[in-house]
């Protein structure tokens, strides 16, 4: 059994040293690829697209970025240091070349110098987040003009890198700022409905509002499912769930309870803000689910299923569940509110706005009402979950 054990042992560390060896001879392998292509792509004239660009493609890029500098030696830094790690990157020298060259192709990043003549670094990030509102913009500075940099993220600006930098600094700032957009682009939300035919979290669209076949949803946006016995499982939809973002904790109706439809049945906190939601029909408590309550994380799997909230032994819901909608309908009560929910956060991001400042008015978020300031967060719980 000793041998047997020990046998095991030098096998996992065998297997470990293997894949070790073999994955430091594939990034060896990479970077001697890459630093042909860094090679070889400087000597093609790339001029046709842009007087002073230069361009290095790498196959399956960590990121595209397009670098913007008057001084090619900056440009050199960047295109050195972020290919072979993995990066495409063209370099231009002028903010005129930079606008005409994210019209023509699709970049993740922009860096650009903050000093430059003809255009600098605002007017390049102003227009680089009115065009193409999608690219993320950071600015390269030195240190005399930090505090400016930090001007520009009104202007849709999402960090800045000081120069003089090193290898090392380049490449920490680059990753930890890709890992921000690619978590930024995670919580973005398409206002597309889709109806789920199996079990919510074997279905769930993370990136869309889904609803499962067979559920009911009420106006206020609480979801319910129904069995035989007229026992109403109840919780709140993915539209709200979406919306409100991270939920700290649920109070719980008491059970046995009596209720009303429409009157307050379980409320939704996050931090010091309250959310009270209304049953959609009308019965009493006869079930809570302790067990979401103790894992308030299964919520962002799916809000439907197994993650209800209470149940209801129903009195009136022949009549009341006509007041509900199921299937297509659902979905059109989702579509309305979605553009009823931007056109609110348009006004309220205007008031909330500050002069200059830029905001991303039609995108959708998961979590967007923790950006708001009390009231207006309060503005956009009256309207879409007090109805």
């Amino acid at each position: 059994m000793a041998l047997f054990i020990l046998a095991v042992i030098v096998f996992i560390i065998v297997d470990v040293l293997i894949r070790m060896i073999v994955k430091r001879l594939s990034e060896q392998k990479q970077k001697k690829e890459r630093e042909i292509v860094l090679q070889e792509s400087l000597k093609l004239d790339f001029t046709s697209e842009a007087k002073t660009l230069k361009r290095a493609e790498v196959q399956n890029p960590k990121a595209k970025i397009l670098c913007v500098d008057d001084e090619e030696v900056i440009l050199g830094s960047f295109r050195k240091i972020l290919v072979l790690d993995g990066y495409s990157v063209d370099t231009v020298e002028t903010g005129q070349e930079a606008l005409g060259m994210i019209q023509k192709h699709h970049y993740d990043f922009v860096f650009t110098d903050l000093k430059m003549p003809l255009m600098d670094g605002v007017e390049v990030t102003k227009s680089v987040k009115h065009l193409r509102p999608d690219i993320d913009v950071i600015i390269i500075t030195g240190y005399a003009s930090v505090e400016t940099a930090v001007e520009t993220m009104k202007y849709g600006a999402m960090d800045y890198v000081q120069k003089p930098f090193t290898e090392d600094e380049l490449l920490d700032f680059v990753k930890k700022t890709l890992i921000k957009r690619q978590d930024k682009i995670q919580k973005q939300l398409k206002p597309k409905v889709h109806i789920t035919h199996v079990p919510a979290s074997d279905d769930f669209v993370k990136g869309e509002f889904s609803i499962p076949g067979g559920v009911f949803i009420d106006k206020n946006h609480t979801w319910l499912s129904i069995n035989q016995e007229g026992i109403a499982k109840i919780g709140i939809d993915d539209f709200a769930k979406k919306l409100i973002g991270k939920i700290d904790s649920i109070e719980l109706p008491n059970l046995g309870m009596n209720v009303k439809a429409g009157q307050p049945l379980f409320t939704v906190k996050q931090g010091n803000r309250v959310v009270a939601f209304n049953s959609p029909v009308t019965g009493k408590v006869s079930q809570l689910n302790t067990l979401l309550v103790d894992d308030l994380s299964a919520l962002e799997i799916t809000p439907y299923e197994r993650n209800w909230i209470c149940a209801l032994d129903t009195d009136k819901i022949d009549d009341e569940i006509k007041e509900m909608s199921i299937g297509k309908s659902a979905v059109s009560l989702f579509q309305n509110d979605i553009e009823k929910f931007k056109n609110i956060m348009k006004d309220l991001l205007k008031s909330e706005k500050k002069e200059g400042e830029y905001v991303e008015e039609d995108q959708l978020y998961i979590g967007q009402l923790e950006r708001l300031s009390d009231g207006n967060w309060q503005k956009v719980i009256a309207e879409l979950f007090i109805k």
